[in-house]
């Protein structure tokens, strides 16, 4: 059984807003680059580095949690219209 442990919360960090995601990757990790994009500019606002296997932990995860959202919230639609897919290798 793991030990469970406190985690903590530094003052400085806090909670950012994000409409668009940039996502990058090598054969080792994968950079999630969070943006706010406004009408005259877009500023990145967070960046997360993740191994291969943490993000797909991340994915099966997130898809769990939005199934609990849609049945508590009801179903989601897709946009009608996909948004651009940003990314490199």
């Amino acid at each position: 059984m793991t030990e469970k442990r406190k985690t903590e919360i530094p003052e400085e960090i806090r909670g950012v807003y994000a409409n668009q995601m940039l996502v990058t990757y090598r054969k080792e990790e994968f950079h999630l680059d969070f943006i706010t994009r406004y009408p005259e500019r877009e500023v990145m606002t967070a960046r997360v580095i993740v191994s291969p296997g943490h993000l797909k932990r991340m994915v099966g995860l997130l898809k769990t949690w939005m199934e609990k959202y849609e049945e508590e919230f009801g179903k989601l639609d897709e946009p009608e219209e996909s948004p651009k897919i940003k990314g490199s290798k």
